[in-house]
C-alpha cells in the first residue's frame, strides 16, 4: 500500500474523514425533511382543510351561529319576504280580490303557511352549501363536544347508520336522488315544527289589525301585509337558521373524529 507521502507526490489527495460540522449539517437537513412530512397540529391528517373541533363554544362560533346565521338571517329573510309581499299585494286589483285572512285568492293565512314551509326547505339547502364552504375554507370550527346520539330516530335524522358502532358512515359518498329528497325532508321537518308554533300566533295577532267582515278579516294592500311578511320571515329565519347551522357543525365534528381515528399517527422522530 502506498504511503501518504507517495500519494501526495503523485498528485492524489488522501481521503478525509467528515468533519463534525458536516455531520451536524447533514443531520439537521434530515430532521428538517422529516418535520416537513409530519402533520400540522390542529389539522386532520386525512383532511387538512378542516379545523379541529372545539371542546366548548368559541366566540367565533357564537358570532357565526347567532350573529351571521341569526341576526343576519332575520334581516335577509325579512327583507326578501317584504319585497315579495309588496310585489304580490300592490300589483293586483285588491278591490275585486281584497286581501283577507282566510278566504282565497289573497289569503294571509295561506301565504303564511306556504312561506314557512318553503323558506325552511330553501334555508336548509343554503346552510348546507354555506357550511360546507366555510368549513373547507377554515372560516369556522366544527362543534366537537356533543356525542353522537344512540337513539335510532335521532341517528336517522342526522344521517347516521342505525348501529352506533358504525360511527358516521361514509360522509364523502356522492348523493343520490333519494338522498336529495331526504335532505329536503329534513328542511321540511323544521317547517312542520315552525308551523305548529308560529302560525297560530301570527294568525291570532292578525285578527287585531283587520276589518271584520262576517267570519273573515279584510286588510288594506299596503302596508300591513308587507310588514306582516317581514316579521314572519325574519322571526322564522332567526329561529331556524342557527339550529340548521349547528346541525352541520355538530355533524362535521363527528366526521372529523372519524377521519382522525382512521388515519395512523406518524411516528415521532
Amino acid at each position: 500500500m502506498a504511503a501518504p507521502e507517495d500519494l501526495e507526490a503523485e498528485g492524489v489527495a488522501p481521503a478525509q474523514e467528515p468533519s463534525l460540522d458536516t455531520a451536524t449539517t447533514n443531520t439537521t437537513s434530515t430532521l428538517n425533511e422529516s418535520e416537513q412530512n409530519l402533520p400540522v397540529q390542529g389539522e386532520t391528517r386525512a383532511e387538512s382543510k378542516i379545523l379541529e373541533p372545539t371542546t366548548r363554544f368559541s366566540g367565533r362560533q357564537i358570532f357565526y351561529i347567532f350573529g351571521l346565521d341569526g341576526i343576519g338571517a332575520f334581516a335577509l329573510s325579512g327583507g326578501v319576504n317584504f319585497a315579495i309581499a309588496y310585489a304580490m299585494y300592490t300589483t293586483q286589483n285588491t278591490v275585486k280580490r281584497p286581501v283577507r285572512l282566510w278566504q282565497l285568492p289573497n289569503t294571509l293565512a295561506g301565504d303564511a303557511a306556504v312561506t314557512i314551509f318553503v323558506q325552511c326547505v330553501i334555508t336548509w339547502f343554503v346552510e348546507l352549501i354555506l357550511l360546507r364552504y366555510d368549513l373547507r375554507h377554515r372560516s369556522v370550527q366544527p362543534i366537537g363536544f356533543i356525542s353522537q346520539p344512540t337513539n335510532r330516530w335521532l341517528r336517522l335524522f342526522f344521517f347516521l347508520p342505525r348501529d352506533p358502532a358504525e360511527g358516521v358512515g361514509n360522509p364523502h359518498r356522492k348523493w343520490t336522488f333519494l338522498e336529495f329528497i331526504q335532505q329536503a325532508l329534513r328542511g321540511l321537518s323544521f317547517g312542520v315544527v315552525s308551523f305548529l308554533i308560529l302560525w297560530p300566533i301570527f294568525m291570532g295577532a292578525l285578527t287585531g289589525f283587520g276589518r271584520k267582515e262576517g267570519a273573515d278579516y279584510v286588510y288594506h294592500d299596503k302596508w300591513l301585509p308587507q310588514v306582516f311578511k317581514l316579521i314572519l320571515g325574519g322571526v322564522l329565519g332567526l329561529l331556524t337558521t342557527p339550529l340548521m347551522a349547528m346541525f352541520w357543525l355538530i355533524k362535521a365534528g363527528w366526521e372529523y373524529k372519524k377521519e382522525e381515528e382512521a388515519t395512523p399517527v406518524a411516528a415521532e422522530v
